[in-house]
């Protein structure tokens, strides 16, 4: 339950001046129900909106070797004797120093 608040002598005369006033400057006091909500129809357009933007040509390059593949690196030292997979298929250069036996028993300790 909403407890109404006690108001005070002369409180219908201040409100009716009060609307007065808000008349006067364009104000709405309440508006009603079916002004609430207007609907409008949207007019069509005569076809989709294409803004202007200035065309500028691709840049030609003559040098076509700018954009070809690189070429494949590839090793050519005798260092590295091959690559041992480790745990969950880590791959590891094996050296010429090293066993390759050490590697395989370590992915299974």
């Amino acid at each position: 339950m909403k407890i109404k608040a006690k108001k005070k002598p002369g409180w219908q005369q201040r409100e009716r001046e009060y609307n007065e006033w808000l008349r006067s400057i364009g104000a709405d006091i309440k508006p009603k129900k079916a002004d609430k909500w207007k609907y409008e129809v949207l007019k069509s357009t005569p076809g989709p909106y294409i803004r202007d933007v200035p065309q500028h040509p691709s840049r030609s390059t003559p040098n076509a070797a700018v954009c070809s593949k690189p070429e494949r690196k590839q090793y050519s030292g005798d260092y590295i004797v091959g690559i041992a997979t480790m745990h969950k298929s880590n791959l590891v250069a094996v050296g010429a120093g090293d066993a390759p036996a050490d590697y395989s028993t370590m992915r299974r300790n």
